[in-house]
This record gives C-alpha cells, structure tokens and sequence, in this order.
C-alpha cells in the first residue's frame, strides 16, 4: 500500500476533539508565560556543549597524536557526543523547532553532514514517514525488519529471531556506520522509486552530488587526515573511528527503540480501503512511550527523546520545553480517556524493549487493538 493511501478517520466526535483542546492548552500555557515555543539559554548552551565534545576530542588527537588508549578515551567521549548532537541539535533543528529563524534551523541541521548523514533522506524518513505513519509495518521506516532483526508483530519470523535479544544491541553498534557508508544511498533509490522524493531529475541529481560530496569530506577529515596528513596509524585511526560509530549507535538506536519498541505500544495495520480507524493524535499516543520524564540527566542528554509523546504530538516546539508541557499533555488526555504510555525508569524502559524484541521473535500476533 502506498503512502499516500492510507488515511487515519476516527468517527467518534469526541475523541477528535482531543487535539484540539490539547494544542489550545500548550499554546496557553506558552501565551500564559510569555514564552517562546524555541531555544533559550539553556538550549544554546547544550548546543555549544556538545559540539565541543565532538570537536575538541578531534582537535586533541591531531595536535597531541596521544597514546593508544588516550585516543580511544578521546574517540569515546566523540562516541557519546555523536549521538548527543543527533538527539539534541540536528533532530530539533531539522524539524525547525529549535529556532523561528530558517537559516539557523537549516544550518544546525546540517550538523548531521558532521555525523556523516544526509539531511535529505533524514527528513523523508523521520519527519515524512515516522511521524506520520509511526508503527505502521511497511510505512514507518523505523520499524522495518534490518538484516536480522524484527520489529513489527506483522512481518514473517525466522528461526533466528529468537535470538535478537541477544545480538539486538551488537547491531545497534552498526547503525551510524551504515548511515554513513551506505544507507543514504539505499533510501535515496527506494525513496525515489516509492514517491516519497518528490524531487525532479535535475534537482535529484544536485541532491545526489551533494551527498556524495558529503560522504567524501566527512571521510576525508576523520580517516584521510589524520592517516595521511597528520600520520597517525591506520589500525588506531580505524579502530577509533569504528568505536566511536558503536558508541554513537548503540545510543541513539535504543533510545529511539525506547519510544516505539515497547510493551503497550500498538502497530495497527490499514484496513482495506487504507484506513487507519483512528485520528493521527490518537494515533500518537497509541504507538508512543515516555520514560524517565523526571530524570533531569537523562532528559539533558538525549534531546528530550525521553518524551515521546510530546515529541510526536509537537514536533515543532524545542525539547528544553518538554518537561514543563507534559503534565498538559498527560492532564488533557486522561480528560478525554486517552492512553498515555509512559516508563518510569529508563531500565523499566530497556526491559521492556528486551521483551518487545523477545515477543516479536517468536510468532506475529494478530492486528493489535487500536484503542
């Protein structure tokens, strides 16, 4: 089924009237404080912060040349900050949440060139694709079957997948790396082949030039110069750079895995007329979890990833103000009967991503109930 196909119709008056009020009452509460929906202090701060634990690290070790294991320290600490930058800077920027002004969306989006990603494909797959159609196998590239692993109850188990508990995490660790050498390339042909690039010829081919481009400056400065230029050994450079890409995407892969791969959570499929009985809200609220929603740390680090729900309910209102919305959210939606899923903990959390993947290995359930 295509993606313009399918439509989400819910015929109870009254539950769609739940966003409605909801959005009335986030944007009072902004109103009410005289606040803006984007950065503050804290935000930039962040920002500043974490792209200086990427560049810094990178700096040190083509000044100083340090020993073996400082350098792997210092491709560590880019490892965690990797996935900080993803979390916090380039995903709130690349859904203009992070400022009203579209030059510095559009420039600290592209903190993800930094990455070694493709803003392009990012945003077909994440803000087009995920946030529309979450949970939905076939739609929702976040939840397609990779390689070995399995998360959707619909799709065919093999005999294998009872094991991805077990090596889940092992291939998280090969995400960003992936990203970098290959997946772009993948999801520019499939994307184009499915509609969802909606780019001309001419235009794709400036798309595909720049990606390209991309690719081979980012390879450029964190292998070529530091071999090369600076003569760092290449087994120290590899190994680093490939530690840093296992730290980044173990990260970023189970904190994302955290808010849609978890008990409670719904994959409810169109029926035959591409219909999903349900409003798009509700909808969100079905496939989507918190966790940790009081942890100040966590919620600092992971771009306010650990709310979900308001994530995907306002995409584009900064994280920073997530914490102080949520009771908002959770108060309207047990006003109008609507779940809201949340862990306490992030262990609570890991757990129950553990069981989601033991579940999905065994044998597909039937169409979830859409509540």
């Amino acid at each position: 089924m295509g993606y313009s196909e399918v439509r989400f119709i819910d015929k109870n008056p009254d539950r769609n009237l739940f966003f409605a009020t909801l959005r009335k009452n986030v944007d009072g509460y902004f109103k009410e404080n005289q606040l803006s929906k984007h950065y503050n202090g804290e935000m930039v701060a962040k920002t500043v912060i974490l792209l200086s634990a990427y560049i810094l690290p990178f700096a040190a070790l083509l000044i100083f040349t340090p020993s073996v294991g400082i350098s792997m320290l210092l491709w560590t600490i880019m490892g965690f900050a990797l996935a900080g930058i993803g979390m916090s800077i380039m995903h709130d920027a690349n859904h203009g949440a992070y400022s009203s002004n579209r030059k510095v969306n559009y420039w600290l989006g592209h903190t993800l060139n930094l990455l070694g990603g493709s803003v392009f494909n990012w945003k077909m797959q994440h803000n087009v694709l995920h946030h529309t159609y979450t949970n939905i196998v076939n739609l929702d590239d976040d939840i397609d079957d990779k390689l070995i692993l399995k998360f959707s109850p619909h799709t065919e188990v093999k005999w294998y997948h009872k094991l991805q508990f077990i090596y889940a995490f092992l291939f998280y660790g090969i995400l960003t790396l992936y990203w970098v050498l290959a997946k772009d390339f993948v999801q520019y042909v499939r994307y184009t082949k499915g509609g969802v690039n909606k780019n001309t010829k001419e235009e794709n081919k400036v798309t595909m030039f720049k990606i390209v481009v991309s690719k081979i400056v980012y390879l450029a400065a964190f292998i070529g110069l530091p071999i090369f230029v600076i003569g760092i050994p290449v087994g120290q450079v590899v190994l680093g750079f490939l530690l840093m890409h296992f730290i980044g995407g173990v990260v970023l892969t189970v904190i994302f895995q955290l808010a849609h791969t978890v008990e409670d959570t719904t994959h409810p499929l169109p029926n035959e007329s591409g219909t999903i009985e349900n409003n798009w809200a509700i909808h969100q609220m079905n496939t989507t979890v918190n966790f940790s929603r009081h942890s100040r740390l966590i919620s600092w680090y992971v771009g306010g990833l650990n709310f979900q729900v308001e994530h995907h309910l306002f995409p584009t209102i900064c994280h920073v103000h997530y914490p102080a919305i949520a009771p908002i959210v959770k108060a309207t939606a047990e006003q109008f009967g609507v779940p809201y899923l949340e862990n306490k903990t992030f262990m609570q959390a890991l757990d129950s991503h553990i069981t989601t993947l033991i579940r999905f290995g065994k044998t597909p359930s039937m169409n979830e109930a859409i509540v």
